[in-house]
């Protein structure tokens, strides 16, 4: 739309903006659908910030070229067009402006615009004002220095007053930035008066209706009365409509914006781009992500994770008689290192021995002794006696890959550094590369061959091989986070294919029984074999210690009888 900013175009953008100089909050969200004017909301706390309460701001976009484009395209036709802003930041191509593309400086303050993409711009200063777009498409790790969002957060710390403004359009459940984020705050939604009778309610796609698959017959039916609304009533609703929290506000301002509010998208359009998307399970996610701004639950198979808990038993032993080697999982988070040990026995059958959270910051040494520590610790077999971790396998895909590699060298084959690899058909484990920064064996690891592998054990009988184990005082988060993942089928490029998707943010239990099980294959080693030739050495060992006791002593020339006894 053509001229100045008029709020009243988007009144239900006024209160989100208005949080960002409200002192009580630090932080604002918005889960949004497109073409809900999300960006134009982040160019004016931006150019309220340069204007009113100069300070240090970061515009965060999910990469260095979108950061670029982001400055080129909105921000100075911003400054440009806006007088008191002109005044205030020097052109680029003035002498000794100090102002590049990626930074415009003025009184008070700068604008630093980096990609989430870029470590080194995340984490190079101190900052009051964080301003995100798009964070669900921002890189799960910026290089190897941990969550992006997380990562530029910590760069308020120093300031009393910091304000974050994330704004984003959600992708899958459970693993959206930006739905976690929503859910931190006070979840407020805009609730809108019917013209007939004038009882609010919030706009939902299900009281969309429209004819004989036309959609220039469609229109908004009040939950209350019936009425049905034309395009010009729904926008007028919204715009008289407020905003209603559904949870206690604790410094996080939360607003879920579905493209139902929008003025720029008339409901004929929308119907005809979900009667285009209906038929395809890809382009109906964009839809559902991009228009009614909610996140998309993929339909597919996925366990029960309160069954594993009710399956938890009480081991008699720390190690099962069963057991026969034990190998263990490693993963590295930005804040600590989590490992798996576990237990298997013939048919691949396995025990959960022990989970264990080592926290600290991986980047020192500290957190590898301990974890040296803890797998070079002794097991006593209720059978075979004294037994140790016979492998372990560490990921080394995206946090801290650098110190995993140093703390590999010199502990190959006992510790092996592994890269998950997606797509189908790949093996369990394949050849190791030593292509790498670190110059070590790297052993590429099928996620999707693992994760399948693991599934079916998962779900395995009691009396069907693989049947997995847990101790009783394991707690529900373990076994929601064994299953975090569930297969689905989607198809790109026309073929159909499956995956393994999350459906929550933390998976890291699935991740350590997939490293646990790739460590298995590394030794292949059959299990069966194996616990015949411990059983045969174990029996060896008992008849030559029992015939050591029955054989009477040899006394040796020039000692005495007493010597011998002793010797």
């Amino acid at each position: 739309m053509p001229g100045r900013w008029r709020t009243r175009v988007v009144e239900f953008m006024r209160e989100p903006m208005d949080c960002v100089g409200d002192p009580r909050v630090r932080r604002v969200v918005i889960m949004a659908g497109a073409q809900v004017a999300k960006t134009e909301v982040l160019l004016n706390v931006t150019g309220y910030l340069m204007h009113y309460e100069p300070s240090p701001i970061m515009a965060v976009q999910p990469t260095l070229d979108m950061a670029k484009a982001f400055s080129k395209d909105r921000i100075a036709p911003m400054i440009r067009d806006t007088h008191v802003l002109a005044e205030r930041v020097k052109d680029v191509k003035s002498r000794d402006s100090g102002n590049t593309i990626f930074q415009k400086i003025f009184p008070g303050g700068h604008l630093t615009m980096v990609g989430a993409n870029s470590p080194s711009s995340l984490a190079s200063r101190p900052i009051r004002a964080v301003l995100g777009d798009e964070i669900d498409r921002f890189p799960v790790s910026a290089g190897t220095e941990g969550d992006p969002v997380s990562l530029v957060v910590k760069r308020t710390a120093t300031f009393w007053n910091r304000i974050i403004v994330l704004v984003s359009t959600p992708t899958n459940k459970g693993a959206s930035r930006i739905e976690a984020a929503y859910e931190e705050g006070d979840k407020r939604q805009r609730w809108c008066p019917c013209p007939e009778c004038d009882e609010h309610q919030t706009l939902k796609w299900a009281q969309i209706r429209w004819h004989d698959s036309n959609p220039e017959t469609a229109e908004y039916v009040c939950e209350h009365c019936g009425s049905c609304w034309t395009d010009p009533q729904r926008i007028a609703a919204t715009r008289a409509g407020e905003w209603r929290a559904s949870a206690e506000f604790t410094g996080t301002a939360s607003f879920h914006v579905p493209g139902l509010l929008s003025p720029f998208t008339p409901m004929s359009q929308a119907v005809r781009e979900f009667l285009e998307a209906r038929k395809d399970p890809a382009l109906l996610k964009v839809w559902v992500n991009t228009y009614l701004g909610e996140t998309w639950e993929e339909t597919g198979e996925q366990l029960d994770s309160h069954e594993l808990y009710d399956r938890r038993e009480d081991y008699e032993t720390r190690i099962p008689e069963d057991v026969t080697i034990l190998t263990a999982g490693a993963d590295v988070q930005d804040d600590r290192l989590e490992v798996e040990i576990v237990g298997w026995g013939d048919d691949y059958e396995s025990w959960s021995i022990d989970y264990h959270v080592i926290y600290g910051d991986p980047s020192a040494p500290e957190v590898w002794t301990e974890l040296t520590r803890y797998l070079k610790q002794m097991f006593v077999h209720p059978i075979f006696g004294d037994t140790v971790i016979r492998r372990t396998c560490i990921d080394t895909g995206g946090h801290y890959t650098q110190q995993v590699y140093n703390y590999c060298r010199g502990k190959i084959p006992t510790i092996l550094p592994i890269k998950g690899v997606g797509g189908e058909g790949k093996p369990l484990v394949g050849r190791p590369s030593r292509n790498n920064i670190g110059k070590v064996p790297l052993y590429p690891v099928g996620t999707n061959t693992a994760k399948e592998l693991v599934m079916q054990r998962l779900r395995a009988k009691p009396d069907e091989a693989g049947r997995c184990h847990f101790p009783m005082h394991y707690d529900q988060e373990y076994f929601n986070q064994i299953t975090a993942e569930k297969l689905v089928t989607r198809y790109h490029k026309g073929f159909k294919r499956t995956e393994y998707i999350k459906t929550r943010a933390r998976n890291e239990v699935l991740d350590n029984r997939v490293y646990a099980t790739a460590a298995l294959e590394t030794l292949n080693v059959d299990l069966k074999a194996q616990r015949r030739a411990m059983t045969m050495a174990l029996d060896k060992k008992e008849k030559e210690g029992d015939n050591a006791t029955n054989k009477k002593p040899v006394r040796k020339s020039g000692q005495s009888y007493v010597d011998s006894w002793r010797k």
